[in-house]
């Protein structure tokens, strides 16, 4: 008797832990936590959010659109509190490494100081800047340029990114 109250806790202990995705959110409707089907799940954020902004030539200004897409992140990010985000900056190849550090240590700024502004906590995003050195697309003409000059918002679970 003692081995079949055992086990039939136990099945009932797995069955419910089935309900929940990793981050202990109820699985969604479609049933695939963690698909871009899920609103909580990173690759909603990714695909649907939106993880990235682009910027002009030598720029780190925000324009409508940056702000557009960084206002449906802070949405998300105050949605779902469990996660902290690294915003990385990036620059296209033009110019010295130095220079392009610096830039896209800017954007990456400017992203985060946005996101700060819509509401999501301080402790919850840092910066990371790249430069020129990690390039989505290598060729040199202005669609790739610009797809290269970004910030990007990268989720990781848990305090302090």
């Amino acid at each position: 008797m003692y081995r079949l109250s055992t086990l039939i806790i136990l099945c009932a202990g797995l069955a419910l832990s089935a309900c929940t995705d990793r981050f202990g959110g109820a699985v969604p409707a479609d049933g695939v936590a963690g698909s871009n089907a899920d609103p909580s799940s990173p690759a909603y954020f990714q695909q649907s959010v939106g993880d990235r902004v682009l910027f002009a030539v030598d720029e780190s200004t925000l324009n409508a659109a940056a702000r557009a897409t960084l206002t449906e992140q802070a949405k998300w990010l105050q949605a779902n509190q469990m996660f902290t985000a690294v915003i990385e900056g990036h620059a296209d190849e033009q110019g010295t490494r130095e220079y392009n550090l610096a830039l896209g240590a800017r954007r990456a700024s400017a992203a985060r100081e946005f996101l700060i502004s819509q509401g999501v906590a301080s402790s919850r995003l840092r910066v990371l800047t790249y430069g020129k050195e990690r390039p989505l697309e290598v060729c040199s003409t202005e669609v790739c340029y610009s797809n290269n000059r970004r910030a990007v918002t990268v989720l990781a679970t848990g305090v302090g990114a």
